[in-house]
């Protein structure tokens, strides 16, 4: 047992609450299963309402005291959090790996993205406190102040544990929120180590409790929660959005994707065929913004074809702490979701050009093959749902006009890509997506300064940039007459000649 495995188990059963790892007096345990050995590593409790009460009138308390400081002081304690992150990047790699199944080298990517985050909300919250405009009456003072909105009660997805939580909590931190985290089920045993990173913030800022449905439910429903980050699938998304509403509490919502990635005659084909791999097989498909439809021009099609399947050729698959590209799907469930959706794929007249099913060489572990798919058509049900898996179906296309129509033809909207050297097709592309975000010959990058969410059913709100910070703030008007002057020209007694001149 390595050094990490032996701290993961040590830490079943435990939530992180007021700074410190307590044990939950929770009568259900939920088991963590290694998605490569199918090996039970740890246990997660099923957190009791009451100690979710607990944990919710801590962090409440502690807003208070993390706001009442300055920004200075709040953007140094991030940047310590940052540090200690940097320096947790193995064991964080090691424990996530095991715990998702993705590519230790993934792994590791996910950390580092994680500080660079913290660093820049650090930065960006201290930086736009309100603004100052042209009083409406001459000697006032006109401004606004951001304000923190309270306690944020985060609902976090098992694909990206650390990096979307970083996001996030960075933000509404930065803004000067508290924050309550539910993990996923799936990661929540990384989610709790993550926390030791988060050491240097004030006692009860920042914590983490475990457990399913319920849990989060209690968490976005309770009345000392303030704002709700949700990410997950649309028909979670659409009933945490719509208590959101009832509550009148706000909400950043990011649900599903089914990104689109249009192939034209003009892209570089080894690039392109190397990229689409890239953006459909990377995390095992497990991204929200996979490319998981393409549509190719009919010129370049067959050839576009043949190189993508000699791409996924060179995929090496296994257990993400060996020396692989793609690891294994999250658990038996989602295998067994993303294959129900494949089998219709093939119902439905798709055939795989490669792969198509599980390897042969694995008798454990929920491992599949990259797949690329032909002879599909734009009316299959794979190109109108999110697979969030490893495959690539292919739609052929006689024209640009063709592509963008059939990619906008989708209930979601998160991202969309396109492959082309024409400068006019790429900017063009840029307008007509519908999509939160567009990558021109650029897929699955993101950038701190930049927002980061969708459209349609993708969701509602922004992570990432000034927009992210946002999504944790409150704007306060406030107007001073420093004179403390009578406003004759706007009070009572209205004059007689402003009067109704009938009367």
């Amino acid at each position: 047992m390595t050094d990490v495995l032996a701290r993961m188990k040590k830490l079943s059963g435990h939530n992180y609450v007021d700074s410190a790892f307590q044990a939950s007096k929770a009568t259900t345990q939920i088991p963590i299963i290694d998605p490569a050995t199918e090996q039970v590593i740890a246990e997660i409790p099923e957190t009791p309402a009451a100690e979710l009460d607990d944990a919710i009138a801590v962090a409440n308390a502690a807003q208070k005291k993390w706001w009442a400081g300055s920004g200075v002081d709040r953007a140094h304690a991030m940047h310590e959090v940052a540090d200690a992150i940097h320096k947790m990047r193995p064991i964080l790699a090691e424990s996530l790996t095991r715990e998702m199944g993705k590519p230790y080298k993934e792994s590791l990517d996910e950390v580092d993205w994680c500080v660079h985050s913290l660093r820049y909300s650090a930065e960006i919250g201290r930086n736009d406190m309100g603004r100052v405009m042209g009083p409406a009456t001459a000697g006032q003072f006109h401004y606004t102040l951001k304000q923190p909105l309270g306690v944020a009660a985060m609902i976090m997805p098992f694909n990206y544990p650390m990096v979307l939580l970083a996001w996030e909590a960075g933000a509404a931190l930065a803004a000067g929120n508290a924050v309550v985290v539910k993990p996923s089920e799936y990661t929540s045993i990384t989610t709790l180590l993550f926390a030791e990173a988060f050491s240097a913030l004030p006692k009860g800022l920042f914590q983490i409790v475990c457990g399913g449905a319920n849990v989060g439910k209690h968490l976005i429903e309770h009345d000392h929660t303030h704002v709700v980050a949700f990410t997950g699938s649309v028909p979670v998304g659409k009933i945490v959005s719509r208590t959101c509403g009832e509550l009148m509490k706000p909400c950043l919502i990011e649900t599903s994707g089914n990104d689109p990635f249009l192939v034209m005659p003009s892209a570089p084909l080894d690039l392109t065929a190397r990229a689409a791999a890239f953006s459909a097989y990377m995390n095992c498909g497990q991204i929200c913004v996979s490319a998981e439809r393409f549509y190719v021009h009919e010129a370049i099609h067959d050839a576009f074809v043949e190189k993508l399947v000699e791409e996924t050729k060179k995929i090496r698959l296994g257990n993400g702490l060996d020396k692989v590209d793609m690891g294994p799907m999250v658990s038996m469930k989602e295998r067994d979701r993303y294959e129900a959706l494949m089998k219709n794929a093939y119902a439905q007249g798709a055939k795989p050009a490669i792969g198509g099913g599980r390897p042969s060489d694995f008798n454990r572990g929920w491992f599949v093959e990259p797949t690329v798919l032909v002879d599909c058509t734009p009316d299959m049900s794979l190109f109108h749902n999110e697979s969030f898996g490893p495959v690539a179906p292919i739609c052929r296309v006689s024209s640009y006009e063709e592509g963008m129509a059939l990619a906008n033809a989708s209930k979601y909207g998160l991202g969309a890509n396109i492959y082309t050297t024409d400068l006019k097709e790429g900017i063009r592309a840029a307008e007509d997506f519908e999509a939160g975000m567009v990558w021109v010959n650029a897929p699955l990058l993101d950038n701190d300064a930049g927002p980061f969410g969708g459209t349609k059913m993708s969701g509602v709100g922004r992570q990432l940039g000034p927009e992210g910070i946002e999504t944790f703030r409150k704007t306060k008007m406030v107007m001073i007459d420093p004179s403390c002057e009578a406003q004759d020209f706007w009070w009572f007694p209205y004059a007689d000649a402003e009067s109704y001149p009938g009367k």
